[in-house]
């Protein structure tokens, strides 16, 4: 299935030309636990199936989901932005510097796991960032 959501955002030229303005694509995390539980990261699927077809565009995966807080879907629109705050990190700092971004999540609702990600790229150095989902 990640292939085929790959394949759609692809097959758009105006975002391929995008995609290929950008250094780095990273997928927003889920915790560990929830990986294991679900055997995979839909973002991270898709986001490497992107870099593997876009060869300007690296794929990294330096952020990384320190809490397994509520899910996101779960939530009313003002806990959400309370419910992420702080439960992403950095694993590879140098990564990040100085890079153009692509933040890629499969789904974005209120903003608030986005905008959560965006600022620790940011704190990290990332030069620009552009948030990429599949649905809003």
């Amino acid at each position: 299935m990640y292939k085929t959501f790959a394949k759609l955002i692809l097959k758009n030229e105006k975002i391929c030309r995008i995609i290929k303005s950008y250094d780095i694509i990273i997928p927003v995390p889920i915790h560990k636990k929830r990986k294991n539980e679900r055997g995979y990261n839909q973002s991270e699927l898709i986001a490497k199936e992107i870099a593997k077809n876009v060869k300007e565009i690296n794929y990294q995966n330096p952020l990384k989901k320190t809490k397994n807080n509520e899910r996101q879907s779960e939530l009313k629109k003002d806990e959400r932005k309370q419910n992420v705050k702080n439960v992403y990190e950095i694993q590879k700092a140098q990564i990040i510097q100085d890079n153009r971004i692509i933040l890629f999540d499969d789904i974005y609702t209120t903003g608030s796991t986005a905008d959560e990600c965006a600022k620790i790229l940011k704190e990290n150095n990332a030069r620009d960032i552009l948030v990429l989902t599949l649905a809003k």
